[in-house]
């Protein structure tokens, strides 16, 4: 793995057979100190790197639909005096330990894996696997495993293994949802500063119910308050500055009636409604506020915000932002796509105008990325240095990300660090260093699928020089499948 971006004469550094078995399954876990490592571990990196997403692409002889349907396993990296130990388990829901027991599909998934025996045997079966397969953070001393569409998980941090379902001290009702999506806000202006969780669920509908949690670093909820808003909604991720919290409202229907009638999986049901626009809706933070702002944009697709702000009387959004969404089909095959044929992600800043209620739009990247992170102090703040997960040539089509890019939001500057043709990378996570109020000061990790060796390497990247060599790459004995999202926190679990 090296910086220098190789190209094939079709301008794809990849190779789609390559790229196809980062979706093998691994259904092994393992537990043991990484020790085949290139480069040096920084002694002063101390903590744990937590990673989820769908460990399990098959069940029994029979293949899940699409990924996100498959069974979340947590991979956690501790690391401590320059060393790194690596351990993996499998959220055991319900559903996963009877799925293991039964050696085959019980459940229908979201995104169209059904149980065998076609519409038949899933007519009207309503009932969803909790896959727990989306996120994963450690708040008041609990580490759970975030899957949007119902309640999460809870994990022993030093082992993995699963307690439970949790309610987070009656703060949920079992069948509640919790999004996979929560911020940090490093400085709460409602708390006297202290830091504070911010997450939410939606209950979609005619017209649907965004409810908004805030809990304090005890794990102790603070605040909880719902609105009501027009119109279905489909929200994967939302974004929050020190008074609001920003929700993309996604121009998209749902027809429940061929998921009702077992033909296809909810997700199948949504639909891109690309003569509609994007609704942007502000909630205020403060309880006591109840005044919504709603802001329509040109149409437009987002899973995830990089970060937002606040500017005088503009708001500031960064995100990821698709022209398209693609409908899954029942008889696709996630492993067979046509990237060429998709719309790539590309980073646009949209700036709210609290005045007048208009909206500007500015195209930050053209270059197909996704999974934006940045140093977790600048939450809901003016910040200048963004880095993401890229496509590792900048032609402006859709492409497998096999690139870390590190953008200067105040310059323009770009530094790229490939990892192509064989490498395929995963969220990046920022972990700044200890003392430094330098903002790109710190270390900047990602799970890289080497395809041609058919396993992960975790690299450990520099924060301010991001184009050099990697500080240290740690080459794990097997390969993780592609992932959904990560966290770090200080502590040290092993």
């Amino acid at each position: 793995m090296t910086n220098t971006i190789t190209q094939t004469a079709e301008n794809q550094p990849y190779n789609i057979a390559e790229w196809r078995r980062g979706y093998d399954s691994q259904p092994n876990e393992y537990e043991y100190e990484i020790t085949e490592i290139e480069g040096e571990i920084p002694a002063e990196l101390s903590g744990t790197l937590f990673r989820n997403g769908p460990g399990l692409l098959d069940i029994g002889d029979s293949a899940i639909h699409h990924p996100f349907d498959g069974d979340g396993m947590i991979s956690a990296f501790s690391f401590k005096d320059g060393r790194v130990h690596y351990r993996n388990r499998f959220v055991q829901t319900e559903a996963y330990a009877k799925e293991q027991e039964a050696g085959k599909i019980l459940y229908r998934g979201v995104f169209g894996t059904s149980k065998p025996g076609g519409w038949l045997n899933n007519i009207f079966d309503l009932k969803l696997k909790n896959i727990a397969n989306t996120g994963v953070i450690y708040w008041g001393d609990k580490l759970l495993a975030l899957w949007e569409a119902a309640e999460p998980h809870r994990l022993d941090p030093k082992t993995l293994e699963t307690i439970g379902t949790e309610y987070l001290d009656g703060v949920l009702e079992p069948g509640d949802a919790f999004a996979a999506h929560p911020w940090i806000d490093p400085s709460c202006q409602f708390d006297d500063g202290a830091p504070c969780l911010v997450n939410f669920r939606v209950d979609p509908g005619l017209s649907s119910k965004i409810t908004l949690f805030e809990f304090a670093p005890d794990g102790k909820l603070l605040r909880r308050h719902s609105h009501s808003v027009p119109g279905f909604s489909f929200i994967h991720d939302f974004i929050i500055t020190p008074n609001y919290a920003i929700f993309f409202q996604n121009p998209v229907n749902f027809n429940p009636l061929p998921f009702l009638l077992g033909m296809r999986g909810a997700g199948e049901c949504v639909q891109f409604q690309p003569d509609q626009p994007t609704n942007v809706i502000l909630i205020p933070r403060d309880p006591n506020n109840r005044e919504i702002k709603t802001f329509s944009v040109e149409s437009g697709f987002v899973f995830h915000h990089a970060n937002a702000f606040e500017q005088g009387n503009r708001v500031c959004v960064d995100s990821i932002t698709y022209q398209s969404l693609p409908q899954v089909q029942p008889d696709s095959n996630y492993k067979e796509v046509d990237f060429d044929s998709l719309d790539p992600g590309q980073l646009w800043r949209f700036t709210l105008n609290l005045d007048d209620d208009t909206v500007d739009r500015q195209m930050l990247e053209s270059r197909c990325c996704e999974f934006p992170t940045h140093n977790p102090d600048q939450v809901g703040r003016d910040y200048r240095y963004l880095y993401i997960g890229a496509a590792a040539n900048n032609t402006g089509r859709n492409a497998p990300l096999q690139a870390i890019l590190k953008l200067d939001l105040h310059t323009g500057e770009r530094q790229l660090h490939s990892f192509a043709p064989s490498g395929f990378v995963s969220e990046p996570i920022f972990v700044p260093k200890p003392n430094s109020d330098r903002e790109d000061a710190g270390w900047v990790l990602t799970l890289v699928y080497d395809g041609s060796k058919h396993r992960s390497t975790l690299a450990i990247l520099d924060g301010e020089n991001l184009a050099g060599e990697a500080i240290a790459l740690l080459h794990l004995k097997h390969h993780v499948p592609y992932g959904l999202h990560g966290s770090w926190c200080e502590e040290v679990f092993v």
